[in-house]
């Protein structure tokens, strides 16, 4: 068996044998960069960042335009993180599964590092203070989920020295890099939500501000942040759904035994990830300490506007609405991969008219993508790729905070653009049914499912509790107009808008009985 370690890589032919493409940079050398001017810190080193950011980095490196690797940071340290990465001495397997069924496998050593944030020990703080106070140090880049931005009060009321919280932590981090000089950096969200650097932002802010009016820092450190340290915005896209169990399998027939393993938590642990070929990167080019060039990777840089424009564009009409959308009626229809879904008439009809007919016409162009390109990219390559094992249910998770962009914002400008009507939207109003249906937890055919997580789910279906599969009635105008009309949720009033009745009415004959979720779907799309 191949060994994923330095010494293992030694054999090179052996890893060429099993089509394996090998770093090709003095690893001990980066490491040795790495601690003396460490120039990019990554936080939350999941899926995402070791199919993409990491990657990157590897091609600037093996093109002898980068000598520093990354320092990825996990939120907290358990015995499985630490084994899983010492043991393979931070490489990773990236697959790249493509849709014409081919595959690449690329051995990722970018990773110098791995260190925790809420860990004390070695490899802790004190180690990752070191990394902040390095003038050499120019970024540091977050993939940590949408929700992982929040803020709490308990959390605010912790002190500097005595932060215990994620965000009290990054911005004493911060605090001390502005105490050893003030060096500029760019903290950089490349999470996939809107706005994404505003969200980063506000939440080193609240802790900076925070600890200012109380005396605990002085007023100069908040001015630092605002002068000094940038939070540009940017739109990333790459879809990377959790290590799977068929492509393990491959792996060791290829010589290589990589298994993967589930945390309590439900963090997967694994040494490879599997990943698609298409991905995306568009970043506000505002980096006052520099910044690696990416561009040279494929990486777009550009203006806040545009992207703005770019991120819009895939959130809310291109890719986005189409998921979720295909996520919650995949799971009631019995899905478990989102490529069979668009085999299915029904449901490729859906994604189409989300995507082409009702969110093209209200899509601003950015320039630097064209929308219908990416589209067509997403309906006839991406989503039906066959080889990667991507799933409605892990797309379902957190519906509720994805709602407001990916449909309500669409439905907007249907109210406020001239010329449009939002009652003749079909499709939007059709996955809000799906999605109501979804969160009684009873597929079409009568049988209870689980739920992907969520932060509202209990919540709502507390408001839903009285609507039954088999007795239409139950969904009554009277108790779903509080939900409809919720702004915080839908980010517009659906009943204001006019498009209560319809939901409602789609969501009652999604009640009528086993196979009427299939029967509503070919009413509404009868073409397929």
């Amino acid at each position: 068996m191949l060994s994923l370690t330095d010494k293992g890589l030694r054999d090179a032919a052996a890893w060429e044998a099993a089509g394996c493409a090998l770093p090709r940079f003095d690893r001990e050398k980066m490491r040795a960069s790495t601690r003396e001017a460490p120039q990019w810190v990554h936080f939350g080193a999941g899926n995402i960042f070791k199919a993409f950011q990491a990657n990157c980095a590897q091609k600037l490196l093996n093109d002898g335009l980068l000598k520093a690797g990354i320092v990825a940071v996990e939120r907290s340290e358990t015995p499985e993180k630490r084994a899983s990465y010492e043991t393979h001495d931070h490489l990773t397997v990236l697959v790249t599964l493509k849709s014409d069924g081919s595959v690449e496998k690329t051995v990722v050593g970018s990773v110098a590092e791995v260190d925790y944030l809420l860990s004390d020990g070695a490899g802790g703080l004190a180690r990752l203070r070191e990394v902040f106070t390095a003038p050499s140090l120019q970024l540091a880049s977050f993939t940590i989920t949408e929700k992982g931005y929040r803020v709490s009060d308990a959390d605010l009321a912790d002190a500097p020295d005595d932060a215990k919280s994620y965000w009290g932590r990054v911005t004493a981090l911060l605090y001390a890099r502005w105490r050893a000089g003030a060096a500029p950096l760019a903290m950089v969200s490349m999470d996939n939500c809107s706005h994404n650097g505003d969200k980063l932002r506000d939440a080193v802010m609240a802790f900076a501000k925070g600890w200012a009016a109380r005396g605990l820092v002085p007023q100069g450190f908040v001015e630092y942040l605002e002068a000094k340290v940038s939070f540009p915005w940017t739109m990333i896209d790459k879809i990377t759904p959790a290590p799977d169990a068929d492509v393990a399998a491959m792996l060791r027939s290829d010589g290589l035994d990589l298994a993967a393993s589930v945390t309590e938590s439900g963090t997967h642990i694994a040494p490879f990830v599997n990943a698609e070929e298409c991905e995306y990167l568009v970043v506000e080019d505002d980096f006052p300490n520099g910044r690696p060039p990416l561009e040279k990777t494929g990486v777009l840089f550009t203006d806040r506007d545009t992207v703005s424009r770019v991120e819009r564009m895939k959130v809310c009409t291109c890719l986005n609405p189409l998921h979720t959308a295909l996520a919650v009626t995949g799971c009631l229809l019995g899905y478990t991969r989102m490529s069979e879904e668009m085999k299915d008439p029904q449901l490729a009809a859906l994604a189409r008219g989300v995507g082409y007919d009702e969110g093209l016409p209200v899509v601003t162009d950015p320039g630097v993508l064209s929308p219908r390109e990416f589209l067509d990219a997403v309906v006839n390559v991406r989503i039906p790729n066959p080889f990667l094992p991507d799933t409605p249910q892990r797309i379902a998770t957190d519906t509720s905070q994805k709602v407001p962009i990916r449909f309500g914002e669409t439905i907007k400008c249907y109210i406020e653009r001239p010329g449009l009507d939002a009652s003749a939207l079909t499709c939007i109003p059709l996955a809000i049914a799906a999605w109501l249906r979804y969160l009684l937890a009873v597929d079409d055919e009568g049988k209870p499912f689980a739920c992907s997580p969520d932060p509202m789910l209990e919540t709502l279906q507390a408001k839903l509790a009285g609507v039954t599969p088999g007795k239409p009635e139950s969904a009554s105008d009277a108790l779903l107009a509080p939900i409809l009309s919720d702004k915080a949720l839908f980010a517009v009033d659906l009943c204001a808008a006019g498009l209560a009745p319809k939901i409602g009415a789609m969501l009652r004959e999604m009640l009528a009985g086993p196979g009427a979720v299939r029967k509503t779907l070919k009413k509404y799309l009868p073409e397929g």
